[in-house]
């Protein structure tokens, strides 16, 4: 494969651009401090100093380009200082929004870990992290309250399980999503697991793609369980008429705030082919995306300009040097797939999927969940992007045990459809980038709705998402979901600035892939959330069609009705 790193002669939309900080044109003069930082010294090189000087220093030693940007391909965030109210988030210094103790993010590619990875990865958290420890909707762990000093130790551990922190975060590849029932899926096209890996080996933590315009998030899956439309490059599980199963690839996906869907590039990709394509895609971000402005650097702003067929033209000609096949659209469910409950695999075992509320577990509950896995003879777990947690090679006699044990850690696997559709990001407890509460908002929305919703959740016949994203970065997904909340501070009644909501409805991913419906000035303060989501569902139940779903009444309802 073309890695080009000379100038050359742009695409013709490109050309308009000048001034970008496209390196494939010519510019390599950093156009911002980010810019600045990597070129000042490589972010990969920061681990020597996390091991050498800063484990030995404490925090106070920690050089602010180091702390506030290189620390981030390893995982590492500071938290917010506690006390800090959603207000103040805009207005203050980083480093007044800094605490002493850091977020520290466990790269898991595929969601999938052994019982002895679980039980290490819990037992850090145990150790170093208070037992904290979320499954993220990008199937990752998350520990809070880390120190810098315990970090190499922590490296030590997890490393010695065959786990990492390396490009967890950072302008690098981020974890790859792939099917949470990946080889073990009646229905899936093909087990796309060994592509995963192969990126995995060859590319995470090269130098060559660890220098990127802005982050870069991948999912590959034999199934459409991976949310595939909102990343920068995904690789979907399809049947080809001729040449059989492959992956169909899509580009330019992405939320924040320019939500943006995928482009289908139209092109049947052979599993073994995977890893080539995959490093084609992200050569051409790191050459020809926009460096100039951050809010402008994902590839999702190169796809629009370009369009699919210019930027499979440049895949093509410059980075493979040969034609793509082309391949048909993947098959849409008619459900999503969220594999909570019981399962059947492939080879006539079983899978069990729970649900905590929102990703939240502990480090306690995961060493428990590997032993638990253990008692009835497995020894794979999956994290799903819905923030759930699957066991695998369950025999059918040994379900109900599963099941039970399950149930006393806190993981129903029959939950309500409130706490099986609901998601949330960190949230002001611990992120500085947060205006509200998330985590506990989630947990006492659903407990709420569960008490006061319990007449009609019977007639509920799918989840209706709700996501909560604590600012308007949409690490929860909030245009996408069913009902999406994204925390703002709002005035309530008595005209008082207040935590609450902005409102999404509709949205989705699959059938209804698009983005929620917005009403015009409509905000619920925190106080009101659940007397409004009870409302709008009670309304969706009473004015809904025979098998419609939640995202097509609301395209059709009266704004009255949403509000």
């Amino acid at each position: 494969m073309s890695t080009p790193t000379t100038a050359r002669r742009a695409p013709a939309s490109a050309a308009k651009r000048r001034g970008e900080g496209q390196w494939a044109l010519g510019y390599r003069e950093p156009l911002n401090p980010n810019e600045r930082s990597k070129k000042d010294d490589h972010p990969l090189n920061v681990r020597a100093r996390i091991e050498n000087i800063y484990a030995h220093t404490g925090f106070a030693g920690i050089d602010p380009g180091d702390l506030r940007g290189r620390f981030r391909w390893f995982g590492l965030y500071t938290q917010r200082k506690p006390g800090i109210d959603g207000g103040r988030t805009a207005t203050l210094e980083p480093e007044e929004l800094d605490d002493e103790y850091f977020m520290l993010r466990v790269r898991i590619d595929g969601g999938a870990v052994t019982t002895e990875q679980l039980k290490v990865i819990g037992e850090v958290s145990q150790t170093y992290a208070r037992d904290t420890a979320d499954i993220t909707d990008r199937q990752n762990i998350q520990y809070h309250w880390i120190r810098i000093e315990d970090v190499p130790a922590i490296w030590a551990k997890l490393e010695g399980a065959g786990l990492t922190t390396m490009e967890a975060c950072g302008d690098s590849p981020r974890v790859i999503l792939g099917s949470p029932v990946a080889g073990i899926a009646e229905d899936e096209v093909l087990d796309a697991s060994p592509a995963v890996e192969e990126i995995k080996r060859r590319f995470i933590g090269d130098p060559q793609f660890a220098n990127l315009p802005r982050k870069f998030k991948t999912a590959v899956s034999g199934l459409p369980d991976v949310a595939h439309e909102i990343h920068d490059v995904a690789f979907v599980g399809v049947d080809h008429p001729e040449h059989g199963p492959g992956l169909d690839v899509w580009v330019g996906g992405g939320l924040s705030t320019n939500p943006m869907i995928g482009q289908r590039l139209g092109a049947w990709i052979p599993l073994d082919d995977v890893p080539e394509v995959w490093a084609g895609v992200i050569g051409i971000f790191r050459d020809y995306g926009y460096r100039r402005l951050r809010h402008r650097a994902r590839i999702k702003f190169l796809v629009k300009d370009w369009g699919a067929a210019k930027f499979r033209e440049v895949l093509e000609t410059e980075y493979l040097k040969r034609p793509l096949v082309d391949g048909p659209a993947p098959v849409i469910p008619e459900q999503p797939h969220d594999h909570v409950g019981v399962h059947r695999q492939k080879d006539g075992r079983c899978y069990v999927g729970a649900a905590p509320i929102a990703g939240r577990v502990s480090g306690s509950t995961l060493v428990e969940v590997a032993k638990a896995a253990e008692r009835v003879g497995s020894y794979r777990v999956r994290f799903t992007p819905l923030q759930k947690l699957l066991v695998l090679d369950v025999d059918r006699s040994d379900v109900d045990s599963l099941r039970h044990e399950l149930v006393k850690l806190g993981l129903p696997t029959e939950p309500s459809p409130w706490r099986r559709g609901v998601m949330a990001c960190t949230g002001i407890e611990f992120c500085k980038l947060a205006i509200v509460e998330t985590k506990a908002r989630a947990a006492e929305l659903v407990a709420s709705l569960e008490e006061r919703l319990a007449d009609i959740t019977a007639d509920i016949t799918a989840p209706i998402s709700v996501h909560i994203n604590g600012c308007p970065n949409s690490c929860a997904r909030i245009q996408t979901a069913d009902i999406g909340l994204k925390g703002q501070i709002v005035t309530d009644a008595d005209g008082n600035q207040v935590g609450g909501f902005q409102v999404h409805l509709g949205g989705g991913l699959g059938l209804d892939a698009g983005f929620g419906r917005k009403l015009r000035g409509h905000k619920v303060t925190g106080p009101e959330l659940t007397g409004y989501v009870e409302r709008v569902v009670r309304r969706f139940v009473e004015g809904r069609k025979p098998d419609e779903r939640f995202a097509q009444w609301v395209a059709r309802a009266e704004e009255a009705d949403l509000r």
